[in-house]
């Protein structure tokens, strides 16, 4: 039986770094349209979805003709979202999670995790991963680290966390940003899940060190969810303030 894979790209008109920032256009054409047409080109997706949460929203997306699912307001998170439009797309098995301010995401990332999942009958859903090679990075609590095992030649996430993971107890030095396979990793924000599994996670309360950290990717860890990690060379850079909203602006000649 073919797995059916639905992108969905869960879009909220608020933001808080930079305001309404979907809405905003380089190039004659706004973020998500950008994000759209961009998700739109994997070669391993059957359909993708904004899942909007205001009117403004959904006639952006009508503009260049896209899909769209209305969501509610109060979704707590990205996750929630996915499994709200989950319950109105029954024929999918499969529901990708690409972020919306994510003009510059690559097609082939997005299969890649796919195929991460489909290929692992055991795995709950897949996420993405790129090595760390510098010091600035590995102490930043903006990046987010994966702490990784792998099994069978399949990496697997053992657990997420804005600190710099592994501890190195000797003190790290450049060997070990160097090292293959690598020992440090940056998580990026791109999901694959099955149906049952985004089902479960709507249906839970936030776990203990969710709420610490603050990365919705624990609750599974805690429940004890396989998720393994797909590889991919280098991180697309996302829209989160102005700065690069005009760094992605600059490509183009308006």
């Amino acid at each position: 039986m073919h797995n059916r894979c639905q992108i969905v790209l869960p879009a909220r008109l608020a933001s808080t770094r930079l305001s309404e920032k979907l809405l905003r256009k380089a190039g004659g054409k706004t973020i998500l349209q950008h994000t759209y047409e961009a998700a739109s080109r994997s070669s391993l997706a059957d359909g993708i979805v904004v899942a909007v949460d205001d009117p403004k929203i959904a006639a952006e997306v009508d503009s260049f003709g896209g899909c769209w699912i209305m969501t509610s307001a109060d979704c707590a998170s990205g996750t929630d979202r996915l499994a709200e439009v989950a319950s109105a797309i029954p024929d999918a098995s499969v529901f990708i999670n690409v972020q919306a301010d994510e003009p510059e995401i690559d097609p082939q990332a997005i299969d890649c995790v796919a195929q991460t999942l489909l290929q692992d009958e055991c795995a709950d859903m897949a996420t993405v991963g790129t090595p760390i090679r510098n010091m600035e990075l590995l102490n930043d609590p903006a990046c987010v680290k994966i702490l990784m095992t792998e099994v069978e030649g399949q990496g697997r996430a053992v657990y997420f966390s804005r600190a710099s993971l592994p501890f190195v107890r000797e003190g790290i030095h450049q060997t070990h940003l160097d090292a293959e396979p690598p020992i440090f990793w940056h998580h990026i924000g791109l999901y694959a899940y099955r149906r049952d599994f985004l089902a479960w996670f709507a249906s839970q309360p936030p776990s203990q060190l969710e709420q610490i950290e603050k990365l919705e990717q624990l609750r599974a860890i805690e429940a004890g969810k396989r998720i393994v990690v797909a590889r991919v060379n280098s991180a697309t850079p996302g829209i989160d303030t102005l700065e690069d909203f005009k760094r992605f602006q600059g490509q183009f000649k308006d």
